[in-house]
């Protein structure tokens, strides 16, 4: 079974991941691997830019800052980056879900899962939901930024609401309640699930 995980900045998906991770669970981070494909694939470099100029890159480095700074305050540019990722992403994720098929389920951590409509090729997806004040707060100390940089990432992601109308499961993530708890009743679930099949 392919499973996503999914959520808002700062929501927590990667702190799930960890748990499902420590259970035994194959995790693809979906941010980490376009990371790694941004910087490594030349078709992506060249498209990016293409996009974005050749000062997206600084001595093969993906010019992080700049990029962030660009596609977060022009929503156009931003979904015709994001079309230049997804589908390598997609591409790279189902490769990488075929080398683990004798795992019981798979994880697919990503932010963008409901918007870049990755999830349609799921069995079942996941957010982990927090209050948007205490997310803000996460991305500031985890990332030494201001909140403003923050809001603005935040406004272009899909509402919360959304995500977790078009799920099967979701994890709070508010400080207030056990994670583990919660997480454990959904692997022993998808654990259940995978043994009938």
């Amino acid at each position: 079974m392919k499973i996503g995980v999914t959520g808002n900045i700062g929501s927590g998906k990667s702190t799930v991941c960890k748990l499902f991770a420590v259970l035994g669970i194959p995790v693809y981070h979906a941010d980490e691997r376009a990371k790694w494909l941004l910087e490594n694939d030349p078709n992506i470099i060249a498209q990016v830019e293409d996009l974005l100029g050749k000062e997206a890159y600084s001595n093969g480095r993906l010019n992080r800052k700049l990029i962030a700074e660009k596609v977060f305050a022009d929503a156009d540019l931003l979904k015709r980056y994001n079309a230049v990722i997804h589908p390598a992403v997609q591409e790279d994720a189902m490769r990488w879900e075929e080398a683990h098929v004798s795992a019981p389920y798979t994880i697919r951590e990503a932010a963008l899962l409901v918007e870049s409509g990755s999830y349609k090729a799921l069995d079942m997806l996941i957010t982990v939901t927090a209050p948007e004040a205490l997310r803000i707060a996460r991305v500031m100390q985890r990332d030494g930024v201001g909140r403003e940089a923050v809001e603005a990432r935040v406004r272009n992601q899909m509402p919360e609401e959304k995500k977790v109308a078009l799920s099967q499961a979701v994890i709070i993530n508010d400080g207030e309640q056990q994670l583990i708890p919660q997480v454990w009743k959904i692997h022993h679930s998808l654990l259940e699930r995978s043994a009938v099949k």
